[in-house]
């Protein structure tokens, strides 16, 4: 319980952050930021609505480092302009997210295998490698998403090197550290299966997550 509130409050501050930043955008008449911090405040707020409307309860610890990704990725790296003044800024992100990204897959196919409706038996290195490249395609779609507005609309998501500006070295250094976070993660999912009796945060994060979510498993 202590714990869930610690969350909570982090996430507030976080919040009230965001919102102390779009007043002041408002003021200044700095409308995109307004705009986009008024999207990122909103994102904040998705496990919450999540929760509400599909009854799938997530576990305090990974709701706050969803937002936790979504507050550094989009406010610090784009508004406060992170990935330009720290060069690791964009790969430490990428990594996180193959990291997010290997235990949503990783979830995903667990709940699918678990549910007595499907009757699935999945074998652990299945759903580990389903996992892994769950969270590399959806990393390969978010770089098909920056080309395409930087395209179309001129914009700098995909932060070309210095000698490259086609953007080519960026895309293949973030989904290589997309591809390390969700292989670390898999591993840690397929240990997980062979060794559920054995303790680390990806283990606490599913155990939680099962027992706050009891319907979707076998009894």
């Amino acid at each position: 319980m202590r714990i869930r509130i610690t969350h909570q409050r982090i996430t507030i501050v976080l919040q009230l952050i965001l919102l102390a930043e779009a007043v002041f955008a408002v003021i200044g008449q700095r409308w995109f930021t307004a705009f986009l911090t008024s999207m990122i405040i909103a994102i904040t707020f998705f496990p919450v609505l999540f929760e509400r409307r599909f009854r799938i309860h997530i576990p305090p610890g990974l709701q706050l480092a969803a937002i936790g990704f979504v507050f550094a990725s989009l406010f610090l790296g784009e508004i406060r302009d992170y990935y330009t003044r720290f060069w690791w800024w964009d790969m430490a992100l990428h990594t996180t997210s193959g990291f997010l990204l290997g235990i949503l897959g990783f979830l995903l196919v667990h709940i699918m295998n678990e549910t007595e409706k499907l009757q699935m038996h999945l074998k652990p290195g299945f759903v580990a490698l389903f996992a892994f490249m769950f969270a590399l395609g959806i990393g390969a779609l978010w770089e098909v998403f920056e080309f395409t507005m930087d395209s179309l609309f001129g914009m700098n998501m995909q932060k070309p090197m210095l000698g490259d500006p086609s953007g080519l070295t960026d895309t293949m250094w973030d989904l290589i550290v997309d591809a390390i976070g969700a292989l670390i993660i898999s591993t840690l999912g397929w240990h997980y299966l062979k060794n559920p009796d054995e303790a680390s945060f990806l283990e606490r994060w599913i155990d939680a997550f099962i027992e706050r979510n009891p319907r979707f498993f076998r009894r």
